[in-house]
């Protein structure tokens, strides 16, 4: 029983119990309910975490004009932890080579492996260091409403210019749930709105985006159904980033998408921007698509991962569930490196095959 007050628990003779209303003999009893008093039930109670300060805020206009923004790889060191030293050199990569934008703890990321703490701590650090030379986008969308509103409060008061949020997956809901899903983040800042039905379950339809973009904070929407779901939002006057690396170019001369919210540009970010920004390059990009191809091999983030890995950009940590691609898959990569040209890569290292004993594959940390 000792222990249980330690817990805070108190046995039935213990003199720290909930008081009930006492029972008089001459008292009728209607019920045996305990009254809770009146004064503990106050109707919408939370209040959000909000700011008036606007001076530094960041225009929903600002990032609907991003064409280039990199899903950031998170690198490890051999105990779990972020290796921040090799993180800022892939940022300041994607700022010399002309991306605009980066996602952090997106699926690239490994939101998904993250507590909320490192969630935010990764969020926090990319506006303190890089804010000022890069649009810091933060992933801080759940299946649980709660958590979103949570993680979004924090990540724009930790400086973050602007939210990515998916919807609901897993357990999903309705379209009206959806919507109400996003429409509870929306009014704290810039917003892209991230469809991917192979990894939620379902889809975001159309009707629902109309509705959501009613919000001056709706920037624009990831989308990773195709080309048509695209050229519908456009010929909307609604932003789209494609989120389908193999599809970006079309998507961007052909379908009118803004840019691409990319996984490639962490390996090519010049190459990626020269995509998007100067014009229909029909040869670039079927020189690209080899290894777009072999980046998705495997479900993202396990290319790049072992593509970073590789390059020597990254230490060769993955956590788990993630694996590295098998030793046919790394040969492959180095070829594919040597045929665009090892200049276009991140890094100074030579490209290598490693072998399986060089990964660290790490399940608590």
């Amino acid at each position: 029983m000792a222990a249980l007050k330690g817990y805070g628990l108190c046995s039935m003779d213990s003199a720290l119990q909930f008081p009930c209303p006492r029972r008089f003999d001459g008292y009728k009893r209607r019920s045996s309910k305990c009254v809770s008093p009146k004064a503990a039930v106050v109707p919408n109670f939370h209040l959000p975490m909000r700011s008036l300060e606007v001076k530094n805020r960041t225009n929903t206009d600002d990032i609907k004009s991003l064409r280039v923004i990199t899903a950031i790889k998170t690198p490890y060191l051999p105990d779990g932890r972020f290796d921040l030293e090799s993180y800022d050199d892939l940022v300041n990569i994607q700022i010399q080579n002309g991306a605009e934008g980066v996602i952090v703890g997106g699926t690239t990321g490994e939101g998904q492996l993250m507590s909320w703490d490192e969630h935010i701590m990764l969020i926090g650090h990319t506006v303190n260091c890089f804010g000022a030379s890069i649009k810091v986008i933060g992933n801080t969308g759940s299946n649980s409403t709660r958590e979103a509103i949570h993680a979004t409060e924090q990540g724009f008061a930790v400086g973050m210019h602007a939210a990515l949020h998916i919807n609901p997956y897993y357990g999903k809901t309705s379209i009206e749930g959806l919507i109400a899903h996003f429409q509870s983040v929306l009014h704290m800042g810039p917003t892209i709105i991230y469809n991917v039905p192979g990894r939620t379950g379902q889809d975001i339809p159309p009707r629902a985006i109309f509705k959501l973009s009613q919000n001056t904070n709706l920037a624009g929407v990831k989308e990773c159904v195709g080309n048509k779901r695209v050229e519908e939002y456009t010929d909307n006057g609604i932003v789209v980033w494609s989120g389908n690396d193999d599809e970006c170019h079309d998507s961007r001369w052909d379908y009118g998408a803004t840019g691409v919210i990319s996984v490639t540009s962490n390996l090519v970010p010049g190459l990626m921007r020269k995509l998007m920004f100067e014009g229909r390059n029909s040869s670039l990009n079927s020189k690209l698509l080899p290894l777009m191809a072999w980046l998705f091999h495997e479900p993202n983030p396990i290319g790049i991962n072992t593509a970073l890995a590789q390059l020597g950009v990254s230490r060769p940590v993955f956590r788990l569930p993630y694996v590295p691609l098998p030793l046919s898959k790394r040969l492959e990569f180095v070829k594919l490196v040597k045929e665009i040209g090892r200049e276009h890569f991140v890094g100074e290292k030579d490209v290598q095959a490693l072998d399986d004993d060089d990964f660290i594959l790490i399940g608590r940390y």
